[in-house]
């Protein structure tokens, strides 16, 4: 008989048999609970999870309806196999063990259950008590004051009009010089990228990504047909002998780079490396997509030295895309792309035949949040926590013998060496209830790596340090 290990949180908003049903079936279709396995009897799993015999009988009725359950009348319940139900055979299912099918699509998957932030060391997102519930809640009881006819239609095709302009002046800080004009609404900086693809690239044609980098992307666009070629990645940007060895014998049509504050390792472009990879672009005659999601998070270069291709560039060149999913709320979903007129005219055509328009809510409530002055108290009190914790963490971590790559004085992550194959570390982990971010996603071969992304503002659990002590053993 094995006992998940799982969270249940009174607070979540979710009802407590959902949250056992939700627990469950992840953990049988990540295999964390095998076919034949008996679950804890009714009382025991009560008792262990201290909610009440009711809610655990409902629950698993509720196992058995969806099939990830079966009664065996005076035995008890049990993992039904599931295989035959999926339109697989058990030999299939039998074969491809949980350590393989540890990809882009498993880490995603698992970011968006229900495990509290605490629990996701191996998250992109800070933990909600680090953000500004009432900021949000405040713009959107401000838009439901409105006009309603203003919510009903649908948005401009490039996006709010308002907030665009406040854009041009949060990018003209950085010595990026847009217009309005020039300057595409999306949703999030996933779709600015998908966008950007779909626009330059056709199938068979080469994307270069940083070295790690983020892993979202590569599923994303092999999706599309493209080859997707890692840059190796230094403490002060890419290997620039290695892009220009690469470019000149793939001749991509993109280069996705994170400048400033990179994920997964905190770090920033030089001046001169931006100078190079710029100079390397013209020189073989690719795009560069210059990712800034963590723009809000850099403390200035009297802090961390930083250079954005893009004030080198003025948008030639460079593509240029922001958003506020990691810094105001990932529900919002509102990110940017600034590009040049022509190509802003062209993605915002090639959004609308996609998506139609950006939902103009979420534009208008950032809008509010921007231009009234609130967002950059908020942004300095992030970094002021981050700034807190950091040193902490980081000198934790390496009393555990982990070593930091990076010592960066900002950003929400640390690259990490455990010196163990952090695949396997990262599923049981998981069996703990606890979400790990493994090296080998963030690299395009996602080959086994002792590499572990950890995000700094998510290591508040106990149970968190007490695993790293008793299984990363360097």
């Amino acid at each position: 008989m094995l006992t998940p290990t799982f969270f249940i949180s009174r607070d979540s908003g979710g009802s407590l048999v959902e949250q056992i049903v939700n627990a469950v079936a992840n953990r049988i279709d990540d295999k964390l609970l095998r076919t034949g396995a008996r679950m804890p009897s009714i009382r025991q799993f009560a008792d262990e999870q201290r909610v009440s015999r009711f809610t655990v009988v409902e629950a698993y009725d509720r196992l058995v309806a969806k099939g990830y359950l079966e009664s065996r009348r005076g035995a008890g319940f049990f993992v039904r196999e599931r295989a035959s139900m999926l339109g697989t055979t058990p030999a299939a299912a039998q074969a491809t063990p949980a350590s393989q099918q540890m990809d882009v699509v498993w880490l995603v998957r698992n970011m968006f259950r229900q495990l509290p932030p605490q629990k996701m060391p191996g998250s992109g997102v800070l933990p909600h008590d680090w953000l500004d519930g009432e900021l949000v809640a405040n713009g959107l009881r401000s838009i439901s004051r409105l006009n309603q006819n203003l919510l009903l239609h649908y948005g401009t095709p490039q996006g709010f009009l308002p907030l665009r302009q406040q854009l041009q002046l949060k990018l003209a800080e950085l010595e990026i010089a847009a217009a309005p004009e020039q300057i595409v609404m999306t949703t999030g900086v996933t779709q600015a990228l998908d966008l950007v693809a779909r626009e330059f690239t056709r199938p068979g044609d080469t994307i270069f990504v940083d070295d790690p980098a983020w892993f979202l992307m590569f599923g994303s666009f092999a999706i599309l047909g493209a080859k997707v070629i890692g840059i190796p990645r230094l403490h002060d940007g890419p290997d620039v002998a290695r892009l220009a060895e690469l470019a000149a014998l793939h001749k991509p049509k993109l280069y996705i780079i994170n400048s400033v504050m990179h994920n997964p390792t905190s770090t920033s472009l030089s001046a001169a490396k931006a100078f190079q990879v710029l100079k390397t672009a013209e020189e073989h005659d690719f795009m560069v997509v210059e990712d800034d999601i963590y723009c809000d998070m850099h403390p200035g270069p009297a802090v961390q030295p930083a250079t954005r291709i893009a004030a080198l560039d003025q948008l030639n060149r460079v593509i240029y895309l922001g958003g506020f999913s990691k810094t105001l709320a990932a529900n919002l979903r509102v990110g940017f792309i600034a590009t040049s007129h022509e190509t802003a005219i062209r993605l915002s055509d090639r959004k609308m035949l996609s998506t139609l328009t950006t939902t103009e809510i979420g534009e208008r409530v950032v809008y509010k949040i921007l231009s009234e002055g609130h967002y950059r108290k908020h942004v300095d009190r992030i970094r002021v926590k981050l700034d807190t914790v950091r040193d902490h963490i980081t000198k934790r971590l390496e009393n555990l013998g982990m070593k930091v790559d990076y010592r960066t004085p900002a950003g929400m992550f640390l690259w990490t060496e455990t010196g163990c194959d952090t695949n396997k570390l990262t599923e049981q982990a998981l069996e703990q209830g606890y979400l790990l971010a493994p090296g080998s996603l963030f690299s395009p071969n996602q080959l086994p790596s002792t590499k572990m992304r950890i995000n700094i503002a998510a290591m508040s659990d106990p149970g968190v340090w007490e695993f790293l002590k008793k299984e990363v053993r360097p």
